[in-house]
Parts: structure tokens; C-alpha cells; sequence
């Protein structure tokens, strides 16, 4: 069973399941896609000591088809110039970042639910992380494999928690060629829960384990990234069609950003908790 978790195995496994889903996307049975737009202030990066203003602009896709479903998200983000793009330029730092997962339904797979208390529904999920950013110093080329089972709450709306093992690497320009960290695992959760009929409460909570030396060899640690929401149906006040524009606050608290700890940054950027601004468009 050991063997099964080697990094190379992971790879081929998600590479298997990642082609299926990807041939499911093409029958979906329902789909939700809205491009967005945040704004915080608040924001750090290890090793930078500023409150680092962003304007991020996303791509989201969520969709059902008849074993499961498929989630896509692509964050453009734009830092002001206390991010820098060089040691030279005041222009601020530029990155994309991509999330996939797809969650594989089991009771759906033999047609029948499998429900036990407050558990709707058990399945797998698989994905990737992918990111890239022109920055001062460390420019992220961050690749990601993740895989693992998952529960789906009995709740109003959803709520879905799994635990996933992560094979991740980087090829920052701190270092010669791409770098591999310990494959380790995260707790993770993500819910969208109605409170009013305009009214809802949506995010994610991502608890890693520490993934061993990073680059330059120091001790990275156990990371916290909670990002929550509240959002409002503004179209539907507006003669739009219901959930077409909604409008919110935003709050992100980030702890061991990327696995470096104050240890490791100096205390400078490794904890950051952000208020935001949301506004986002679906069609």
C-alpha cells in the first residue's frame, strides 16, 4: 500500500481520471460559469514585509454530469508596486493561478446513494493546481497533482470535505531546475450554504501538512488557508435573472503561506488576513 502513494503513481492515476472527466465535460448535465472580480489591501507574500494591494480577476466553471462534477478556476492577479514585477520596475507583479477538481460520485457509479448519518454521498476527488508569476525575486512555476476521497454533507446547499495527497514541485528562479517537495497531504472543505433566499455563505478551508525542505533547504510547516464569503443576489433586485449578479465581502486568513513559517521568512510574509470586496457576473 506504501508504494501506492509514491509520487509517480499518483501522477498516473490523476492523469487516467483527469482524461475520463475531461470526456464528461462534454455531457454535462448542469453548469454554472461567472467571471469575478476582488480587490483587497491586505494581502503579503513571504519574505515581504508590506500590505500588498491586488486586484484579482477570475474565471469560474462549475458543472454536473452523471458521475460526479467538475470545478474549474483560473485567478488573474494583479499587484500593486509594493509586489514588484523586477529589483528595476515599479509596475507591480502579475500571476495566474489554475485550480481543477473533479469529484467522482461512487453512489452514482453504482447507482444507488450511499448515505450514513449526516453523510449524503462518498466519492474521490482528483485535480490539479497550476501557477505562474513574474515577481522580484522567487517567480512561482508551481505544478500540483492532487488526489483523494471525499464526503458530501447532508446540508442545505453543499458541503464537501476530503483528504488529499499533494505531489508538488516548483522551478523557481532561485534554483537551477524544478524542485519536488515530500509528497503530503491536506484536509480541505468547501460549501456554498443558502442563509436567505438572496442570501449565501460560500468558500473553502485548507489545512496542509508541512512538505519537507523546500528549495534552499530550511523546514517548511503546517499551512492554514481559509477563504470565506458572503454574498448577496443583486441582479435579482434589478429585473435579472436570479444569481446573475451578486456582490459581497470577502475574507481570506492565510498562515504559513506556501509552507514558510516566521522561522523561515524572518517573520516577514507568511501570515496574511484580508478583507475584500466581490462582485461577480454569471452566464
Amino acid at each position: 500500500m506504501k508504494n501506492f502513494f509514491k509520487p509517480y503513481r499518483i501522477k498516473s492515476l490523476v492523469g487516467t481520471l483527469l482524461a475520463l472527466s475531461t470526456a464528461q465535460v462534454l455531457a454535462a448535465d448542469w453548469s454554472d460559469t461567472a467571471i469575478s472580480w476582488r480587490h483587497g489591501s491586505q494581502f503579503a507574500e513571504p519574505f515581504n514585509p508590506a500590505d500588498i494591494s491586488k486586484d484579482i480577476v477570475a474565471l469560474t466553471h462549475v458543472s454536473g454530469y452523471k458521475y460526479g462534477t467538475n470545478f474549474f478556476n483560473v485567478d488573474f492577479l494583479q499587484s500593486d508596486s509594493k509586489d514588484p514585477a523586477s529589483a528595476t520596475q515599479k509596475s507591480g507583479a502579475q500571476e495566474a493561478y489554475v485550480v481543477y477538481r473533479n469529484t467522482i460520485d461512487f453512489g452514482k457509479l453504482q447507482g444507488r446513494d450511499i448515505k450514513f448519518g449526516p453523510v449524503r454521498g462518498v466519492g474521490a476527488t482528483i485535480g490539479f493546481d497550476w501557477n505562474t508569476k513574474n515577481d522580484a525575486g522567487y517567480n512561482s512555476r508551481k505544478r500540483m497533482l492532487v488526489a483523494g476521497p471525499t464526503l458530501m454533507w447532508d446540508v442545505p446547499g453543499f458541503l464537501n470535505t476530503s483528504l488529499l495527497l499533494l505531489s508538488e514541485s516548483n522551478a523557481p528562479s532561485i534554483v537551477s531546475s524544478r524542485y519536488t517537495y515530500k509528497t503530503h497531504a491536506m484536509l480541505t472543505a468547501s460549501w456554498g450554504i443558502p442563509l436567505a433566499d438572496s442570501l449565501a455563505f460560500e468558500g473553502y478551508a485548507n489545512l496542509i501538512a508541512s512538505k519537507g525542505k523546500d528549495e534552499v533547504g530550511a523546514e517548511t510547516g503546517t499551512e492554514t488557508n481559509v477563504d470565506a464569503q458572503i454574498m448577496y443576489d443583486l441582479g435579482s433586485q434589478i429585473s435579472l435573472s436570479k444569481n446573475t449578479l451578486r456582490v459581497g465581502l470577502e475574507y481570506q486568513y492565510w498562515n504559513n503561506k506556501f509552507g514558510n513559517t516566521s522561522a523561515t521568512t524572518f517573520g516577514k510574509g507568511y501570515k496574511a488576513s484580508t478583507p475584500m470586496v466581490r462582485v461577480e457576473y454569471h452566464f
